[in-house]
């Protein structure tokens, strides 16, 4: 999370577009930006898991990120870019990439607002313009718009653990059960690398966007991304809500 914050300090300094593809080093909870979550989880049971929980600088519900890759865009917007567009945009790369690697998804159409943050993880259901295969959710996506730039956070699973989620509230919390969500294990009938899929995606941006993207050496981040460990190490930040 601080390298993506930092990520979108640099497009908004040098107008520069980055696309991210990553794992967890160990099973983490994400909460959304503006989810209430104080008191509404087993903190015992979390730390008795061993999964770490961060708060994210972007919207929507809680994800398990663990047998999922995580992707991040960092982009410059102009104020006359709607959200729709921008979406759309990083969406032709998602689908790009993941019918590179064999499986065919499509923007839900299905009339549904994206819900308010909830105890429903974030692959319960899918909301308008995020992506699906077979009517089941395949990427979660949520998108954060600050001076002059865009982060767009967004998971792809490998296998569905996100009912894990609900077994993480409290008792005093009542978890609902989620329909199954698409996972790239079930629609390959393997689990492809996160080298694989990152490569996938990554052709996608330069067939769509930009043939020459060059890779970004972590050396040129690093610090500015160490400079904001502190906020999201913090657990006033965590649960601030």
């Amino acid at each position: 999370m601080a390298r993506d914050t930092a990520l979108m300090e640099r497009a908004q300094a040098t107008g520069e577009t980055v696309f991210s593809a990553y794992t967890w080093a160990s099973p983490t909870l994400s909460l959304g930006r503006n989810q209430t979550a104080r008191g509404r989880y087993d903190l015992d049971e979390i730390s008795r898991r061993g999964i770490d929980v961060v708060r994210r600088p972007t919207g929507g519900r809680a994800l398990l990120h663990h047998h999922e890759i995580t992707y991040s865009v960092t982009a410059p917007i102009t104020d006359d870019e709607s959200l729709r567009n921008s979406y759309e945009r990083i969406n032709r790369i998602l689908i790009d990439g993941l019918e590179r690697l064999g499986v065919s998804a499509t923007e839900a159409a299905n009339g549904k607002r994206t819900p308010q943050p909830g105890d429903l993880p974030c692959f319960a259901a899918p909301a308008d313009g995020e992506l699906v295969t077979s009517g089941a959710k395949l990427v979660g996506s949520a998108q954060l718009r600050e001076n002059g730039a865009l982060l767009q956070h967004g998971s792809i699973l490998l296998e569905d653990d996100q009912p894990l989620i609900a077994e993480l509230l409290s008792a005093s919390t009542s978890g609902n059960a989620s329909p199954p969500a698409a996972t790239l294990c079930a629609l390959l009938g393997r689990s492809p690398s996160i080298h694989e899929v990152a490569i996938a995606l990554f052709d996608g941006v330069r067939a769509l966007e930009d043939p020459n993207a060059l890779p970004l050496a972590e050396s040129e981040i690093r610090d500015a991304a160490l400079g904001h460990m502190d906020h999201y190490m913090n657990e006033l930040w965590t649960w601030r809500r």
